[in-house]
């Protein structure tokens, strides 16, 4: 099956909830993912899905505190527009199975509060909210007639011309072929790049693919220098981007020096509870001055019991590398989370180019601003993806087949001899990135990364030219211009906002705009 009315590049909540809306109508929906849904950083969240659920709560103040999180640069109708949808998201996936954590005395849904929420409003499933929630949209996927899912397919670039996108060209990573999948309407739902820098609490996956696609197809891309590192990555040899949910600290756990000395207050008026952006400067800046490795987070005073019951999965991991949560503070330091920028879209979805939307992390609707406001990730991932179905059920009859595409042109290319290349320029763009364009960035730190981004890319060019691609070649090749992206918006940002932090530029701005960023002609 190579052409479709629907072609989903990505099978994580957005891609996944968007294939079923569609369904319902039976749209014929194509999915290709890298290797399988279990990849997709919706499948490794673990806070939960942020919604206004109680009497004491409100879409407004759902509203106030994600405007206040986001520094000026939330769009304003797209965060009333995503946030009063908030609810009825939810009760559609409960409908669907998803089986949220339930309060013991109550029987109503269990709620967690996290940093820069007012209230408790995190409605989730244990600490695996993003595994229960994948397993259960894939579980309604796998009966579905109307929806085909292939594995170990890698897009390389989209089939597009002035007036529309018909498609893309796969790679099939297991065959090494690349095909020419066309498609009425084509969907980007890849995630964030999170694997530029070198420590990043994401998948192996997260390599900013759909973001790049739609550069090199000419849609706008924004607010790129905003990237959410997450204050609580575990430290230990081991562990391999293990993230501690931000609930801990909604659940009591404090930040401590490894004096066991509070820090946070010295920071932020609300302590612990300080959004993500403030709370990752501060141990960033702490771990500076102090010379650490790490610092500690701590909920040995909260009941055993209610550790275990409310954070399993944590718990468990813990214990794998010899860290008992309930009776001992955990290492931690901050890792690269969530990308706040993405592909310009409106509340339906749609980019720059027609017939192509893009809805999830690898979008940029408005709602994030400069910093995400914790647990609104999932939810814009749920309540696009239903906006999404209703403009491409609409559209879709108005819509041509697509004209057969040119077959995959391998005649000038041969096969590598160099792997090593590529294995050493991906450890070097994701260790100056971490360096230069990280947590606290100088405009001198900034230049340095830009000139080597430069002579990264001419040289991914030109091995992009002479060989036949592989996944780790598509995946470079599209980090680096996401690291391009980043840079060139970082330096542009003349001022500190939300999560970028330029110390030779520390006030912020009294008009806020958001940076655009468009290949030229």
């Amino acid at each position: 099956m190579t052409d479709s009315d629907v072609l989903i590049i990505g099978t994580g909540a957005a891609g996944m909830q968007l294939a079923l809306r569609l369904a319902e109508h039976k749209h014929r929906v194509l999915m290709i993912c890298k290797s399988s849904f279990r990849e997709s950083s919706t499948y490794w969240a673990q806070g939960g899905i942020a919604a206004a659920w109680t009497e004491q709560d409100s879409p407004q103040q759902h509203i106030d505190d994600t405007l206040s999180a986001g520094i000026g640069l939330c769009d304003e109708e797209a965060v009333r527009f995503i946030l009063t949808n908030a609810r009825q998201a939810m009760q559609q996936i409960m409908e669907l199975g998803f089986p949220v954590s339930l309060d013991d005395t109550s029987g109503n849904p269990h709620l967690h509060r996290e940093g820069g929420h007012s209230q408790r409003r995190i409605l989730h499933s244990a600490d695996r909210t993003g595994k229960a929630l994948a397993e259960t949209l894939y579980g309604r996927i796998l009966n579905n007639p109307n929806i085909n899912i292939m594995q170990h397919h890698l897009a390389v670039n989209l089939i597009h011309d002035k007036a529309r996108c018909s498609g893309a060209y796969v790679l099939n990573t297991e065959t090494s072929k690349v095909v020419a999948f066309t498609a009425r309407c084509t969907v980007l739902a890849c995630g964030g790049a999170g694997r530029v820098y070198l420590y990043s609490t994401n998948p192996d996956g997260a390599t900013g693919d759909g973001i790049a696609l739609a550069y090199r197809a000419g849609c706008r891309i924004a607010n790129m220098e905003f990237n959410q590192f997450h204050p609580t990555c575990l430290y230990h040899p081991q562990a391999k981007s293990f993230l501690l949910s931000e609930a801990l600290r909604g659940e009591g756990a404090r930040l401590l020096l490894p004096n066991d000395t509070q820090f946070m207050h010295k920071y932020d008026k609300r302590g612990d509870l300080a959004p993500r952006d403030i709370t990752a400067r501060a141990i960033d800046d702490q771990m500076k001055k102090q010379g650490l490795d790490h610092v500690l987070l701590d909920i040995t005073h909260k009941p055993a019991k209610e550790i275990i019951k409310s954070f399993p999965h944590i718990y468990q991991n813990c214990l794998r590398f010899g860290l008992d949560l309930t009776k001992e503070p955990i290492p931690v330091v901050p890792a690269a989370h969530y990308m706040c920028g993405g592909i310009m879209t409106d509340l339906h979805g749609r980019t720059d180019l027609a017939c192509l939307y893009a809805i999830g992390e690898t979008a940029h609707t408005g709602l994030h601003g400069a910093n995400r406001l914790a647990s609104n990730s999932l939810l814009e991932c749920l309540v696009m993806a239903q906006a999404a179905s209703e403009s491409i059920h609409q559209q879709l009859p108005t819509i041509s087949a697509p004209s057969k595409a040119a077959a995959w042109d391998e005649s000038q290319v041969r096969d590598s001899d160099e792997e090593v290349i590529i294995n050493h320029n991906w450890d070097e763009l994701r260790r100056f990135m971490w360096n230069y364009v990280g947590i606290a960035r100088t405009d001198k730190r900034l230049q340095r990364a830009r000139h080597r981004i430069t002579l990264l890319r001419e040289e991914i060019k030109e091995y992009y030219a002479h060989y036949r691609v592989g996944r780790d070649l598509l995946e470079l090749r599209n980090l680096a211009l996401c690291a391009e992206l980043i840079t060139d918006a970082a330096i542009a940002r003349k001022e500190s906002r939300g999560l970028h932090y330029n110390s030779d530029h520390p006030n912020t701005d009294q008009r806020a705009q958001i940076s655009v960023l468009q290949q030229s002609d």
